[in-house]
């Protein structure tokens, strides 16, 4: 998938899970890009481990199924992210 593609993926994806998402996730734009990027690589991962049941590094592609794969990706990135960075008061 050339860059333009993970850029416009990582773009809609981050998009929509954050307005999925509940809460305020915060971040930019260069923020929501890496979000979506890093949750099509999450997704496909764990698209991939269920499908075939062996641990691969797997991304999505820019169809429909890759953006909805790539969102609940992102999803579980700011789930992992915000656990890790939650504050006490």
């Amino acid at each position: 998938m050339g860059i333009i593609a993970w850029v416009i993926l990582g773009l809609l994806a981050g998009a929509i899970a954050k307005a999925i998402y509940p809460g305020n996730q915060g971040g930019g734009l260069l923020s929501t890009m890496v979000l979506g990027v890093v949750g099509a690589f999450l997704g496909g991962t764990l698209h991939a481990f269920i499908a075939t049941g062996s641990l691969q590094l797997a991304n999505t592609g820019l169809s429909l199924p890759g953006v909805f794969i790539a969102v609940l990706g992102a999803m579980l990135a700011i789930f992992i992210w915000q656990s890790f960075n939650r504050r006490s008061i």
